[in-house]
């Protein structure tokens, strides 16, 4: 029965005309919503996305793509945006950025392409001295680290002459090899090398070096004066005239920057030989005295010094006086073998006075003299340069020694 219905239908062309036009008019109302559809093309990361859409707001477009827009990220429209045909949504997710100035870290969020750009956007500001320790055009990841050290200004005083130099940090020796400052082996430098550097910093170089300064100097000539009984009492006559002698002294002078802060003596060499002026000393008498026997004879020895023998009644009394050249030491000198010692074994550090060394072909070892201006003293002592009509007396310290100079003194045999 239900099959002679639907036969019936089929069979009757108002029902077939009915259903006709009832299938076009969906195919149009579905043709016209497809058509309503706007199009849309979402662009995320680089990589674009086209959808046809109902949506009335961008919002409701991003929704429909499951795509989150974060606190930070860069959104070409607005989210409550009315969405119209054609529309091109960009969408730049932010990254993260840690910037460590001086060591002081920032979290910062961008959608900067590169360093440069971020910099820009952040108003962070470099000089040309400051320290980035990325390149500029460096592109932007999530979770970039960015180094900044700024610079600052540190003074260096280089033997007196200032210099303002920048500087992010580091050790004074990394600072001075920056600007070619080259350090000699004496030289030093304040704080030392290895030191850090702060904004506080003053870094000294004091420029040490070590010249040695040759002086010449005139060595005086002695004076002898000899007994003569050609010549009348109380008349001179010379001889034969001095000549001073030239010693030659090797000192080491320490500089500091230019200015000389010590000086010690290292070497001596005499260049010259001094030669002694020789005084005849008249003694003949006129008149010969009747009240007593006296009678003077007067010999020089092979040394050129005056022995003169007075005899009065019986006794006589030998004394033997002489005009002799002078110079000081002491047991601490560079050329002493740093013992304390004599040539004959005299202990100078635990007797320091009253010894002189002399030339035992002029005055014997153990001879007790007294010296003009130094007191009594035994002959204890030797030395190189004390030759002929020459003595050298022990000072107790080095700085006599070296303030009593040369002189012409004299010395008078006591035993």
């Amino acid at each position: 029965m239900k099959r002679l219905k639907i036969s019936h239908l089929l069979n009757n062309k108002d029902f077939i005309y009915a259903l006709s036009l009832f299938a076009f008019i969906g195919f149009i109302c579905i043709s016209f919503y497809e058509l309503s559809k706007a199009e849309v093309t979402v662009v995320q990361e680089d990589e674009s996305t086209t959808v046809r859409t109902h949506a009335n707001t961008v919002e409701d477009v991003l929704n429909e793509l499951a795509i989150e827009v974060g606190e930070h990220d860069e959104l070409s429209h607005e989210l409550s945006d009315l969405v119209n045909r054609d529309m091109k949504i960009e969408h730049t997710i932010a990254n993260q950025v840690i910037v460590s100035i001086d060591g002081n870290e920032q979290t910062y969020y961008t959608t900067s392409d590169t360093v440069e750009e971020f910099l820009a956007e952040q108003d962070i500001e470099l000089t040309e001295n400051d320290q980035l320790s990325l390149a500029a055009n460096t592109e932007i990841d999530d979770n970039l680290v960015i180094g900044i050290d700024k610079a600052f200004q540190v003074v260096i005083n280089d033997a007196g002459e200032e210099q303002q130099v920048w500087t992010t940090g580091g050790s004074v020796q990394e600072l001075l090899a920056e600007y070619d400052i080259e350090l000699d082996e004496l030289d030093r430098v304040e704080p030392e090398q290895t030191a850090s550097i702060s904004k506080s910093t003053d870094i000294e170089i004091t420029r040490v070096e070590k010249v040695t300064d040759v002086v010449e100097e005139e060595q005086d000539f002695s004076l002898v004066k000899r007994n003569d009984s050609s010549l009348e009492k109380g008349k001179e006559e010379v001889v034969s005239e001095g000549e001073p002698g030239l010693i030659e002294k090797h000192y080491e002078v320490v500089l500091e920057n230019g200015e000389e802060v010590s000086r010690e003596l290292v070497k001596e060499e005499v260049k010259k030989e001094s030669k002694e002026k020789v005084v005849a000393i008249g003694t003949k008498e006129n008149q010969p005295k009747t009240t007593t026997t006296a009678s003077a004879d007067t010999s020089s020895n092979s040394n050129g010094t005056a022995t003169e023998t007075v005899s009065r009644g019986d006794n006589e009394e030998e004394g033997e006086t002489l005009y002799m050249k002078a110079t000081a030491y002491n047991w601490d000198c560079p050329s002493c073998d740093g013992r304390g010692k004599t040539s004959t074994g005299y202990d100078l550090k635990a007797n320091p006075n009253g010894v002189i060394a002399v030339d035992p072909s002029v005055i014997p070892l153990g001879t007790k003299v007294w010296v003009e201006g130094y007191g009594y003293a035994v002959a204890r002592d030797t030395g190189g340069n004390i030759k002929g009509n020459k003595i050298d007396l022990h000072m107790p310290t080095k700085q006599k020694a070296e303030s009593y100079g040369m002189k012409t003194v004299q010395v008078r045999i006591v035993e």
